[in-house]
């Protein structure tokens, strides 16, 4: 399933790599492509949307 969530704080790509890097800890098989101009995020994934938004609010980013 791939989910698709705006992420107002992401910035640069050092966020896109943090953000990565805790969706990957839950999923490590996940799919995922973080763009800071859009600050848009899509994780294609088989975790459920409410754990990827924990994983990335947990790593300090606001998903909206």
């Amino acid at each position: 399933m791939t989910i698709e969530l705006k992420v107002p704080n992401l910035a640069c790509s050092a966020c896109e790599e943090t953000v990565t890097k805790a969706v990957k800890a839950i999923d490590p098989a996940a799919q995922v492509s973080a763009d800071s101009k859009t600050k848009q995020v899509s994780v294609d994934t088989s975790v459920s949307e409410a754990a990827i938004k924990a994983a990335i609010t947990d790593a300090g980013y606001t998903v909206a």
